[in-house]
């Protein structure tokens, strides 16, 4: 059964991330400006930091717009995976990021040290950012999960490290107002560059995350669980004796699975197209985003797997064991 592209559900997707990118541009610029008035390197980070997030979220619009298509002559699966190269692209920007932020801390902690002036105006544009990140975020997130975007969930999931190292961020300004109120404080004129390393903590360990996540589902690795769940609702059908090699990957918000299932081998035709209809439709009321394809073989000793019940799609050995379902034998 193929995956049904819905145009409602592509529009509050574009929405989603085109609102993000409304947000990123206030927050760039509003960063920036008083980063530079202040001289603080952790707001300064901040708006690099926002910068970049205005980046990844044009390429997550452009993404979303691009990924709902659906398939064509040149893309047999759809464009589900330019949801996966756009999260892959915001965290290299991320990294990249991360590195400036890191070499001018070091900069002015050991070599040219800089006076940062903790201005109201520091304070009140990062208590905004913090409310704009907040909202963003939840946005994200619950169209994310809605509609299983994981181009949308890697730009809420970058605002919502935004609420935290804008905490950090505000927490170094206090320190350098401490510093200024009190002499035998003057240890905390370092708190900015230290906040700015621990934004650059923050963004390193959540890229990496969502790094990891996105290679894994531009190499096809298999979603866990997914294959047994299939396996578990398939065999439940009416008709069907066995379900084994079970093979799934995902394309974006997509995902792609193929079965092998054992039904009566002295059925007609007709009769096992209906169980592999009603196969289709169970499977579709569970995981509705699936693109399942379902080989259906006679229920002889030939076609059993050697270890009935095993998921062939959790182990190599498991695609070694299975008999060939093509060819002769067929």
């Amino acid at each position: 059964m193929e995956i049904r592209y819905d145009n409602i559900a592509n529009r509050e997707k574009v929405w989603a991330a085109l609102s993000s990118v409304l947000a990123a541009v206030l927050l760039t610029v509003m960063k920036l400006v008083v980063g530079l008035m202040t001289n603080s390197l952790g707001i300064l980070a901040e708006a690099a930091h926002s910068g970049l997030d205005l980046v990844a979220a044009i390429v997550t619009l452009l993404a979303v717009r691009i990924s709902d298509r659906p398939a064509d002559h040149d893309h047999l699966y759809g464009h589900g995976k330019v949801e996966n190269i756009s999260a892959l692209f915001e965290t290299l920007l991320l990294l990249l990021t991360c590195a400036w932020i890191i070499y001018e801390a070091v900069q002015r902690l050991f070599f040219r040290p800089a006076d940062v002036d903790p201005s109201m105006w520091a304070f009140l544009t990062m208590a905004i950012s913090i409310g704009v990140d907040i909202s963003r975020s939840r946005m994200l997130y619950r169209v994310a999960r809605k509609y299983n975007s994981q181009a949308l969930e890697a730009d809420g999931l970058h605002f919502s490290t935004d609420i935290w190292s804008s905490s950090v961020v505000i927490l170094g300004l206090v320190g350098l107002v401490l510093a200024n109120q009190f002499p035998a404080l003057s240890f905390l004129r370092q708190a900015d560059a230290m906040a700015a390393l621990m934004v650059a903590a923050i963004v390193i360990y959540v890229s990496l995350q969502l790094g990891k996540r996105t290679v894994l589902a531009l190499v096809d690795t298999a979603p866990k669980g997914v294959a047994d769940q299939i396996r578990q609702i398939v065999e439940a059908v009416p008709g069907v004796t066995n379900c084994h090699h079970v093979r799934v990957r995902y394309a974006g918000a997509f995902s792609f699975a193929d079965i092998h299932v054992l039904v009566e081998g002295g059925l007609k035709l007709n009769e096992v197209h209906a169980i592999t209809e009603a196969i289709e439709k169970t499977v579709h009321l569970q995981l509705p985003t699936i693109d399942l394809v379902v080989h259906p073989e006679p229920d002889s000793p030939q076609f059993r797997p050697k270890e009935p019940g095993s998921n062939s799609a959790a182990s190599p050995e498991s695609t070694t064991s299975e008999p060939p379902s093509s060819g002769k034998e067929e």
